[in-house]
């Protein structure tokens, strides 16, 4: 038998090719959908910032930034609309792409995110709004909502006044894209960041008539999703730039008081991110997709955790090369719908994935 020696150069290459033959068999078992790309339309120069949710009656909802001019955030982008996509059947097919938000040139709406009242059936669609050409770098926060499953949609609803405050008026603010929650007593609540003043929680707790705001902001933190763990206790995952890690805060009296802590086991280069949980199968289960890269967009992936956050599974790439902003919603009891953005912001993909072959992957 002939004994053959590998240098430590070789082994570290066919260890690199056996990670990269992993990911793809991976991502082969994935289905990936896209759904917004600007190339099937010359007249958009892309499509950013996904958010997605299920309406109560089963139905999948996609809405997504159409920036028509260029591929600018809003404060620099005279047309911006916000547009989405529907599927009734769980995601394996979508209707065509319809058109909700949209004001003239020189007016725009960014960063759409979603909430579902389960007491009244309501979906709100927050966007932020700005007028270059009347009142270049005000910010404006505003919504939509719908009473029929996103088959149609109100008129705007600014809350600008409701969820910040006057000397706020010339700071950089923006309600988090993705989607916010409903907790168990009925509350709505979602994130919004002043980049002046930090992250701060929003809701309503009369189903979206009124709405407030939390005076505790969290920090550090950026864009910031949030869930209930318990009755009353909830938690914010946080983006947090130039650290490489994500930030977690934790409060146990409706945002009075935060505990906030370093999440270095969830590296992150500073960049949007999707968390919800979820109950399957009797226990609490939190997910969240991210960016597992310190420095760069790149290699999204799925974790979960067991124990209300307190640790997480090692990350399920579901993507090796270029990704950025993604949302998560669960579809029904068997599966999660993730959409993100991908290949440098030129696609937009939606994917179906098994909670149940996940959670086996992960050996749970």
């Amino acid at each position: 038998m002939q004994i053959i020696h590998l240098s430590n150069k070789k082994i570290f290459c066919l260890v690199f090719i056996f990670n990269i033959i992993n990911f793809q068999l991976a991502q082969e078992k994935l289905e990936f959908v896209d759904l917004f790309n600007s190339k099937n339309n010359p007249k958009v120069s892309c499509y950013r910032i996904p958010s997605i949710i299920t309406a109560s009656n089963g139905d999948l909802i996609a809405a997504i930034d159409e920036r028509v001019l260029s591929c600018d955030d809003l404060k620099s982008n005279r047309d911006i609309n916000i547009v989405m996509r529907k599927s009734t059947n769980n995601g394996k097919s979508w209707h065509p792409i319809v058109r909700i938000v949209d004001y003239p040139l020189g007016e725009s709406a960014s960063d759409p995110s979603m909430i579902l009242d389960k007491k009244t059936n309501t979906i709100f669609l927050f966007y932020n709004y700005m007028d270059l050409d009347e009142q270049k770098n005000i910010y404006y926060l505003k919504y939509i909502s719908s009473n029929d499953n996103g088959n149609t949609w109100s008129s705007p609803v600014d809350i600008t006044e409701q969820i910040s405050k006057p000397s706020w008026k010339n700071d950089f603010k923006f309600i988090t894209s993705g989607k916010g929650i409903q907790t168990s007593d009925g509350t709505l609540l979602h994130c919004l960041v002043n980049l002046q003043k930090g992250t701060h929680i929003f809701g309503s707790i009369d189903n979206g008539k009124t709405w407030f705001l939390n005076e505790n902001p969290v920090s550090p933190g950026d864009e910031s999703k949030i869930v209930e763990l318990q009755d009353n206790v909830w938690m914010v995952n946080s983006r947090v730039n130039n650290l490489g890690f994500r930030y977690s805060h934790l409060t146990y009296d409706k945002g009075k008081s935060w505990i906030s802590k370093e999440e270095k086991s969830i590296i992150d280069p500073g960049c949007n991110a999707a968390f919800i949980k979820i109950n399957y199968q009797d226990s609490n289960l939190l997910f969240m997709s991210n960016i597992n890269s310190k420095f760069d967009r790149r290699e999204i992936v799925l974790r979960f955790s067991n124990d209300l956050g307190k640790t997480w599974s090692k990350p399920k790439v579901i993507y090796y090369g270029s990704a950025a902003y993604s949302s998560i919603t669960l579809i029904n009891e068997n599966k999660l719908g993730l959409f993100f953005e991908m290949d440098n912001y030129s696609n937009n993909i939606f994917v179906s994935i098994s909670l149940k072959e996940f959670l086996k992957e992960m050996g749970m």
